[in-house]
């Protein structure tokens, strides 16, 4: 098995270990020979070591440069046994010290060279050790020996060196061999670790439902990418922070009646969001409970989807029945309204008499105008589309309203707030004047004591965002959620069905439309509108709307949305 040892680490880490090394050889054998009568050759020995130094220097720069790790280490061992020979050498020969430096080498070159290369440098440490004594012995070269064994002792000592270098060379080896394997291994369970972890976190993160896990304090440990982005949150908002404050309501619990709910949310853009969430125990094999799992996915769009549909059955239900009784109720009035009349004629009628004739006359008009706006809710509506810019077409309605309040000396101010110069959307220009104009009443009437009525149109994606927004007092959430029913007016006078009519014309136009609102904070009507490139062609160009809510749209937002999408100002 191929060693998984990091080559130039270990050079690096050899040359540090050998500087270390010749530093404390280097003050031990000048504290010694201070201390002690030494005939060694001092200079020698510090040359030695001096050149020893400056080897590994270079060696150390070589490895930055050159990545033939494997010729250095073979060039570090040869240079490192040259120098280990001519060190003991210098301090005695067979009386030195310093021979332990043999193993040393032998056991770098296990670790650094195969298993072959270990057995040749204990063989090379061997013949340098032997050579160097002989020739002391026999005088080739000087010889710093105290003691001058003879011949056989000599033969002994080299003997002795022999086997206890290759008995070096054996165990380093094979100690050397097992620690790559064991290497080898725990890299492998390692890679295995990891690529089980990256699977587990792929599986967490790749999952469509939002998951959060806590520990027993209720403290966020981890939160999953769907989770982030259901409830529109960074990962750093949201660790270590208690579950319980995300939601409004509270957490499921662990017993069998309450693993699941539905919870709500309040996101950062202030729109209110519906989950259902469920609960359950995270254990660990050997440690129990370590904490809890909530898994949750997105309500809302349901819940708003069946209310649409609640709300689209009794809007049909409602116009079906305006439509039935809206003649039968306008005929026998218009013969009231003569007669009426006609009784207001007699010229010795008594004042309280006219009085009373005239109750009777203002609330048939009052109860023909209901019925007039009875018959625009349910009778079929025409609709011819075209393409038109909205600017224009608001600015006709606000300019007319702004004309009215200085005729009538009203205290409210209009702001304008427009993001673009023009506004394309494919739509009838008359209904949505229409709509223009119905949300402009509902903020007059609602501003009284005067106010301020900002209009902003501003980009939503593909659509254009139409905000009309008053000062006045706002409305309740039970009203929010209806103000798009008929009978639903809070104005004195009204007959609940501007609102009405403007979520129909709104619905045949394929847009949008709700609320928002809080009590004492005003209230924003929202429409928005497909938007279209200048140019483009409608299709169709005539859309024919025979039943109130016949073209219903899921994607409608009404004022039941605004309810679960939150209230807000």
């Amino acid at each position: 098995m191929q060693s998984m040892f990091d080559e130039r680490q270990w050079l690096a880490w050899l040359v540090k270990v050998r500087i270390i090394i010749l530093t404390f050889l280097l003050g031990i054998e000048l504290a010694v020979s201070r201390l002690t009568l030494n005939p060694l050759p001092l200079r020698l020995f510090v040359n030695t070591i001096l050149l020893w130094y400056a080897i590994s220097v270079f060696y150390l720069l070589l490895l930055s440069f050159w990545q033939e790790h494997r010729i250095q280490s073979i060039l570090q061992v040869l240079t490192d046994l040259a120098l280990v020979s001519l060190v003991v050498y210098a301090t005695g020969g067979e009386d030195s010290s310093l021979n332990f430096l043999y193993p040393l080498v032998v056991i770098v070159a296990s670790v650094l060279l195969p298993r072959w290369w270990t057995y040749i440098t204990a063989s090379l440490a061997f013949i340098l050790y032997g050579t160097m004594l002989e020739m002391s012995y026999y005088g080739v070269i000087q010889s710093y020996s105290t003691s001058h064994p003879d011949l056989r002792a000599l033969q002994a000592i080299i003997l002795v060196n022999f086997f206890a270098y290759l008995a070096i060379a054996y165990l380093a080896s094979l100690l050397a061999t097992k620690l790559r394997q064991v290497d080898v291994k725990l890299k492998h369970t390692s890679g295995e670790l990891r690529s089980l972890q990256a699977l587990h976190e792929n599986i967490i993160q790749a999952t469509s439902c939002g998951l959060i896990t806590t520990g027993l304090d209720g403290h966020i440990t981890l939160v999953n990418l769907a989770a982030q982005k259901l409830l529109e949150r960074s990962e750093n908002e949201l660790l270590n922070q208690p579950v319980s404050n995300i939601f409004l309501d509270s957490l499921p619990q662990l017993d069998s009646e309450r693993a699941h709910s539905e919870v709500r949310v309040v996101v950062p853009n202030s729109f209110r969001k519906t989950f259902r969430i469920m609960v359950s125990s995270l254990t660990v094999p050997d440690q129990g409970t370590l904490g809890y799992v909530y898994t949750f996915d997105d309500l809302t769009e349901i819940r708003r989807l069946e209310r649409e549909v609640r709300l689209q059955d009794r809007l049909a239900a409602v116009g079906r029945l305006a439509s039935a009784i809206a003649h039968e109720i306008r005929n026998p009035l218009t013969s009231i309204a003569g007669s009426v009349y006609m009784l207001s004629g007699i010229p010795d009628l008594k004042d309280d008499h006219r009085q009373l004739l005239e109750i009777v006359t203002r609330e048939s008009e009052r109860l023909n105008d209901i019925i007039t706006d009875f018959l625009a809710y349910s009778r079929g509506k025409q609709y011819r589309f075209t393409q038109v810019d909205l600017i224009p077409l608001l600015e006709d309605t606000l300019t007319l309203l702004e004309h009215r309040f200085i005729a009538e000396n009203v205290n409210i101010r209009i702001e304008r707030r427009y993001c673009a110069e023009k506004a394309l959307v494919l739509a009838d220009g008359d209904k949505i004047k229409q709509v223009f104009w119905n949300f402009c009443q509902n903020a007059v009437r609602a501003m009284n004591n005067g106010g301020t009525l900002t209009v902003s149109i501003e980009k939503a994606g593909d659509d254009w965002q139409l905000n009309f927004a008053d000062t006045g007092p706002g409305m309740s959430p039970q009203l929010t959620e209806k103000v798009f029913e008929p009978f639903q007016s809070q104005f004195e006078g009204g007959t609940g069905l501007g609102l009405a009519i403007v979520y129909q014309i709104v619905q045949a136009h394929e847009g949008k439309v709700w609320a928002r609102s809080k009590p004492g904070e005003g209230c924003v009507f929202v429409l928005r509108l497909h938007s279209v490139l200048a140019g483009e062609v409608p299709t169709p160009s005539q859309k024919i709307l025979n039943e109130p809510y016949s073209v219903a749209n899921s994607e409608n937002v009404n004022a039941a949305t605004a309810s679960a999408g939150g209230a807000h100002g």
